[in-house]
């Protein structure tokens, strides 16, 4: 909206009096100046309304009063505080920020848009799940099965979207992977993988965010590291002359996703005040389903879903952690008749929870391997 309001004002001020007086409007063209106020609008916004937003949730006794998964199975000596009573559902402050910040500081071209609406399905299916589990007081909210089909069809329709569309065909039919140049598939091939691939990151990227949200401050904070490095990412895909000489997909208005990224790190800055141990107020499926999903719609529009997977390994991890238990356990159960495990609980942070690692010291450690993660992926912009 300031694009175009600061638009508006130049041309109807050119060749006036006052129209030297409005030439600092002429900041609303760069990209860079826009995405710093996005950044700190949203931040901003999540500052003033957390405790206003945290009032309201309790007011309405949207809080969690169950027993959650870790606390159940017992054995977390690293936890110092009782968690129950406290509000969830903060994902809607973040989403919401998010999205009316990009709106006000964006260009409202097809990726934005199409990143802005998917969030919201996508924190819609988190709302109705955090809703569910509040009514039951239980961890057992949606059906697992609803929240795949959801995610599923919204994924498949980006991706068939992108297809159809000439302009962002490529951003399917050719296949990229990190480290190379060129696409590694293309054609009727590269169309069928890239369809699959862009519906798995979705779906996958939603998921494994949603499944890292289970200590405070962790899921936002690595929510965080990564969207700073698809901030470089978007801005270089974005950027024609920048792509070029760093020889990575060029993806126009892709830029313009720099500045959803800036509005989604100055909400989530905001969200972690609040967010960070002891939490005044949980993220829930509402905004780690929305948020993962986000990165992953981003990664598939600037060209580069698989670099997600670097970017995003302690999602990967954490996600894999709980594949390779539930797998493992059916298998030595269906064997022995006795199931086993990997790891002492699953997703991985619990895991170290149960080593008796402070709930802190397993939030910051992970963070160290979120950035380190981070730095390898913008490194293969280099390397290739």
């Amino acid at each position: 909206m300031f694009f175009y309001l600061s638009k508006y004002l130049l041309e109807v001020s050119a060749g006036t009096s006052w129209g030297e007086s409005l030439s600092f409007l002429r900041l609303f063209r760069y990209i860079t100046f826009r995405s710093a106020g996005a950044a700190l609008t949203a931040m901003v916004l999540s500052l003033w309304l957390g405790p206003k937003i945290i009032a309201w949730l309790k007011r309405l006794k949207f809080g969690q009063h169950y027993v959650d998964k870790a606390e159940e199975a017992g054995g977390m000596m690293g936890r110092t505080v009782n968690k129950r009573g406290t509000p969830t559902m903060g994902g809607f402050l973040v989403i919401t920020i998010m999205d009316a910040t990009a709106l006000l500081w964006a260009q409202w071209n097809t990726l934005v848009q199409l990143t802005l609406l998917s969030v919201l399905v996508l924190a819609g299916l988190g709302f109705y799940d955090d809703y569910a589990k509040i009514m039951q007081q239980s961890n057992k909210g949606a059906a697992s099965h609803v929240k795949l089909w959801v995610q599923g069809i919204l994924a498949i329709f980006i991706a068939v979207y992108l297809w159809r569309v000439p302009a962002t065909r490529n951003l399917i039919s050719d296949v990229m992977v990190p480290f190379m140049k060129y696409p590694v598939l293309t054609g009727t091939i590269g169309t069928v993988v890239g369809l699959v691939l862009a519906a798995l990151t979705i779906v996958g990227s939603s998921n494994a965010v949603n499944l890292t949200d289970g200590l405070d401050g962790l899921a936002i904070g690595c929510t965080l590291i990564v969207s700073f490095v698809f901030l470089v990412l978007t801005y270089v895909a974005g950027n024609v002359q920048v792509a070029r000489y760093l020889q990575v997909p060029y993806v126009p208005g892709a830029g313009e996703l720099t500045v959803v990224c800036a509005a989604m790190i100055g909400a989530g800055l905001g969200f972690l005040w609040f967010n960070c141990h002891p939490a005044q107020i949980f993220m829930g499926d509402t905004g780690s389903l929305a948020l993962g999903g986000a990165l992953g719609i981003i990664a598939v529009l600037i060209h580069q879903p698989l670099l997600l997977v670097i970017a995003g390994g302690v999602f990967v991890a954490e996600a894999l952690s709980v594949m390779i238990q539930t797998t493992y356990f059916k298998w030595t159960r269906k064997r022995t008749g006795q199931g086993k495990r990997v790891f002492l609980m699953a997703p991985l942070h619990h895991h170290f929870e149960k080593l008796g690692w402070h709930e802190s010291k397993v939030v910051t450690r992970f963070y160290i391997l979120c950035i380190v993660f981070g730095v390898v992926a913008l490194g293969t912009l280099k390397i290739r």
